[in-house]
């Protein structure tokens, strides 16, 4: 009942805010960007720039204390089994914890396990990469090939992507993720059976896609090497739970890492299945990039709600998704190493909140989630900004810039944070029609060109964008910035009341699939009564157009 009336509460305030706008609001109050705008470590938050006053954070924080949400962020932290459909805890935070710690899961510390695990993963790096592990010819290894599926790709390699300046010049990370067979044999004309290490990443080894990418990768290194069964182990390592499965492909038992259910997938780049980003950048990255997690972990856990970086964007996005209407959020990273952040949050995000039961089992009775989507700048400029500045669909957005690049070329950098930097002023300001006719006034053009054009100069504006500035993308600072968006996704799906850590949506395709599947394969055709009049037929001409290329 007091959810109820904090969320009526809002929406009479938006009623009242929203007869203004955002330039309005800076016109007001010069202090405003001190009031809206928090530092972390080499992170910052500028949230000034969205529809919102004094009287909206007051208001949102105490929609967040009335959703328990202090409780909540301990129960996550101690290890309750908060993902009840599961029954299972929801523990990545445990993964980044240092090994002086304790944390007690039915009946027994964790924490050794975890640490267990990282110092399996430290010597397998250090054999890689002093050149002591070698294939079945005597050579070292220079290429890795991480073959998984949705938080067993995405995450490992977004992250290795955005930390290209940290991999290790003796190796070259490739990641293969799709079912469409053309990902996987463009990668594997690339590189050499000899010193090709395949790193298989797959909680039950039976995924679909993993699965049929690895037993490919196998064939193909058996066929390409000459080798016996017996070299398989000098070039295949295995991220799973199933041991049984992973020695029966031919992985030695030392070869194997472990992970718990209390890892969900869209948060296992923390875990061995991080192994990747291990061998890629070296495990003294890989631990830099776990400590910056934890050190965002200690401040959601403790800093107060109206100084939590997480919870402060967590509830702007609620503020712009339940009672702004806004839809949709941008992500736009001013930083082309993480041309592939967009992506990760969309899986990390929408598959988490992207929910329509609450806790209960009911209706969920607000709208969850955002259609997540983005580009790396200044690319977007030229594709959808257009769309951004002056189509009727607003959009709120993230912009991700780096004070200090990795790179040295001059003049770059000042001209990419210029165009971030305007672009974010430009949304939010936009332009009015006395100002478009102001601006063509000082041009050569006739007064009736002028009059014609005034109205395709003009912008609304009134966007709604937050500005993370990073002092530089380093392990450490990733780590920090990954951890805050996962506690973000969290705590708005505290307030929404529902499940963030299940993903049933995905099962339904999947068992459908397996029909379709078959039917393709046996070459009948649909079975009689099993599919809509489209599907049927859609499976019959693929198979009657379908040419053989063996």
């Amino acid at each position: 009942m007091a959810m109820e009336l904090s969320w009526q509460e809002l929406e009479q305030h938006h009623k009242l805010i929203s007869e203004g706008s955002i330039a309005e609001l800076f016109n007001k109050d010069k202090n405003r960007f001190n009031k809206f705008s928090m530092r972390f470590e080499g992170i910052l938050l500028d949230y000034s720039k969205n529809l919102i006053d004094e009287t909206t954070i007051k208001l949102l924080l105490k929609l967040a204390a009335e959703s328990n949400l202090s409780e909540w962020r301990e129960r996550i932290f101690s290890g309750e089994k908060i993902n009840h459909t599961e029954e299972r805890a929801v523990l990545h935070t445990a993964l980044r914890t240092p090994k002086t710690d304790k944390l007690i899961v039915d009946g027994e510390n964790i924490i050794p396990q975890v640490h267990s695990v990282l110092e399996q993963m430290e010597g397998f790096v250090e054999k890689i990469h002093s050149g002591e592990w070698q294939g079945f010819s005597g050579k070292r290894i220079t290429d890795i090939i991480n073959i998984g599926i949705g938080g067993s790709d995405l995450g490992p390699r977004m992250v290795v992507n955005a930390l290209h300046p940290w991999q290790s010049p003796n190796i070259t990370s490739h990641f293969v993720s799709n079912l469409d067979g053309r990902e996987l044999s463009d990668t594997l004309e690339r590189v050499e059976p000899s010193t090709t290490l395949f790193l298989i990443a797959s909680k039950t080894f039976t995924t679909l896609e993993t699965m049929t990418n690895a037993t490919t990768a196998r064939n193909w290194f058996l066929q390409q090497s000459g080798s016996s069964e017996d070299a398989i182990s000098n070039h295949f390592a295995a991220i799973s739970t199933n041991i049984d499965e992973c020695l029966k492909f031919g992985i030695a038992r030392d070869s194997i890492f472990h992970f718990w259910d209390w890892v969900g997938g869209r948060y296992s780049l923390w875990s061995a299945i991080g192994l990747s980003i291990a061998v890629s950048l070296g495990m003294k990255q890989f631990r830099k990039l776990l400590a910056g997690a934890h050190a965002m972990d200690n401040h959601f856990r403790e800093a107060p709600l109206a100084e939590n970086m997480p919870l402060i964007l967590a509830l702007l996005g609620v503020w712009n998704r339940n009672f702004s209407t806004i839809e949709s959020l941008a992500i736009l990273p001013y930083e082309s190493s993480l041309n592939l952040f967009p992506s990760y949050l969309q899986q990390l995000d929408m598959e988490s909140n992207g929910k329509q039961v609450d806790r209960a089992g009911d209706s969920v009775k607000h709208q969850t989630s955002s259609l997540l989507w983005g580009e790396s700048g200044s690319n977007g400029q030229h594709s959808f900004f257009q769309f951004l500045h002056q189509s009727q669909t607003r959009v709120a957005i993230d912009f991700i810039g780096t004070i200090n690049p990795e790179h040295k070329l001059k003049g770059h950098h000042h001209k990419l944070t210029a165009n971030m930097l305007a672009q974010s002023e430009a949304l939010m300001g936009g332009r009015s029609i006395e100002q478009a006719q102001q601006g063509l006034a000082t041009t050569d053009l006739p007064s009736s060109k002028q009059q014609l054009l005034a109205p395709y100069k003009t912008f609304p504006g009134n966007t709604p964008s937050n500005m993370l500035l990073l002092d530089r993308l380093d392990p450490y600072t990733l780590g920090s910035l990954i951890a805050l968006y996962e506690h973000k996704v969290f705590a708005q799906g505290v307030i929404w009341n529902i499940n963030s850590f299940d993903q049933m949506g995905v099962e339904l395709g999947k068992e459908l699939a397996k029909e379709v599947q078959y039917e393709l394969e046996s070459g009948n055709g649909a079975r009689k009564n099993q599919h809509d009049d489209s599907t049927r037929n859609l499976i019959n001409i693929f198979l009657e157009r379908r040419v053989s290329r063996h």
